[in-house]
């Protein structure tokens, strides 16, 4: 005869479910910082001024800069050594309120253009944009690794 199931009895749970169960946790913790920064380079804000603030002259290191910002927008080749260049953007202020009469248009918006097909247009009207929030400005030394200076304006 079998012995009665006791309540207090715990089955063990097999040992795939306890890894699965701890592994999802610490992938969920380490692709945050990643769906934030893919947020960030969406969204235009992909200067971080906390982590303008970790770059010390002379001792920062290439790696250390791609790490906080990614790749750069523009690199400059110079006898002293490279320049990284970052740009940050933010949306354009609506400009309420909007008076279509009192609309000046810009010259070069008033003109007619060839498309691909060479059809005769207009230039689209504007309705949003984008303007310049932050620069970034990083030159390295001449041995490519090591942050020379760098300069952080915000507009």
């Amino acid at each position: 005869m079998e012995a009665p199931y006791h309540k207090s009895r715990r089955q063990a749970a097999p040992r795939g479910a306890l890894v699965l169960g701890r592994l999802v946790p610490i992938l969920l913790i380490l692709l945050l910082p990643l769906l934030v920064g893919a947020w960030q380079d969406a969204s235009g804000n992909t200067i971080n001024p906390n982590y303008v603030k970790r770059i010390e002259n002379g001792k920062t290191a290439k790696h250390e800069i791609l790490l906080y910002f990614g790749d750069p927008k523009e690199i400059e080749k110079t006898d002293e050594g490279s320049v990284y260049k970052y740009f940050s953007y933010k949306d354009a202020p609506a400009g309420l309120p909007y008076i279509h009469d009192k609309r000046k248009i810009e010259e070069q918006s008033d003109k007619l253009y060839l498309d691909d097909s060479k059809q005769v247009k207009k230039v689209p009207l504007k309705t949003e944009g984008k303007i310049l929030r932050s620069t970034l400005t990083i030159r390295f030394k001449s041995d490519g690794v090591t942050v020379m200076s760098h300069e952080y304006k915000e507009f």
